[in-house]
């Protein structure tokens, strides 16, 4: 099977920490040339530090913040003038939790610029480079909530459902030059995403975290919370060669909690 990603320009968001940073370090290891995005300069030099460069890779990161699209579109627009971008991982931290009906247009509104208005900017600026080298992966790292509403993450369930009509509305765009486009859909994996979560659940039922995160865990078949390396495991395998007859999918990586098929 051909996981070698050698001579391969990856983009990988929210790389700073969590999935995004097991993601790059899972591409970097399979061969790619990293560039990390995120807000935070000194945290993206720390995950830069943690790059393989074994086969002799060049990795470097750009501060991007998706609440400013336009100094995104200019950082990315002058970074594909430098070198072609094969492999886009769009990952974004989730909006805050809550009742949709106590959201406020203003929290959809910026779920909505931050997941899909930022997520298109990337995409039609790295388009050209896949195009002419003939590879495309656009990865998006999605919920499980698009086959089941998360409770009390009303803005996020919304989005995300969102963000996986517009890549699957992109597969079938792209498809004919060989662009790939698939979501990554993750359970519960033990990130700080989760932690936030958990302390917001506890609260709201009033119990402690230990307690919460027990009751969470319960529910996965496999009886654990999933790790970041393991989601990134299938990132890669989508970034590689090996996956180019997969687009337009839903991947689940949950442990087997999500009860739909």
């Amino acid at each position: 099977m051909n996981l070698d990603l050698k001579n391969k320009n990856a983009l990988v968001g929210g790389s700073s920490k969590g999935l995004g940073r097991a993601a790059a370090i899972e591409l970097a290891a399979l061969g790619a040339n990293v560039t990390l995005m995120a807000r935070t300069e000194d945290k993206l030099k720390a995950v830069q530090q943690e790059l393989d460069v074994s086969r002799g890779q060049d990795h470097d990161y750009l501060v991007i913040d998706n609440s400013d699209s336009a100094g995104l579109k200019y950082k990315i627009e002058t970074l594909v003038k430098l070198k072609n971008i094969h492999i886009l991982v769009n990952n974004t931290g989730g909006p805050k939790g809550g009742a949709l009906t106590e959201a406020r247009a203003d929290d959809l509104a910026q779920a909505f610029h931050n997941h899909i208005v930022c997520n298109h900017i990337l995409v039609q600026a790295v388009l050209e480079g896949m195009k002419a080298d003939n590879y495309g992966r656009i990865i998006n790292i999605t919920s499980t909530s698009i086959r089941e509403p998360l409770a009390n993450l009303g803005v996020s369930n919304t989005i995300r459902n969102a963000v996986s009509n517009w890549a699957k509305t992109l597969a079938n765009e792209l498809g004919v030059f060989g662009i790939t486009v698939n979501n990554i859909l993750p359970g519960f994996t033990s990130t700080e995403r989760l932690e936030e979560i958990m302390i917001f659940r506890a609260e709201q039922a009033s119990v402690s975290v230990e307690d919460m995160k027990t009751k969470m865990r319960a529910t996965v078949p496999l009886g654990r919370f999933g790790k970041p390396e393991e989601i990134a495991a299938a990132i890669g395998f989508l970034a590689s060669p090996a996956a180019a007859y997969i687009t337009g999918s839903n991947i689940t990586i949950d442990g087997g909690r999500t009860k739909s098929l």
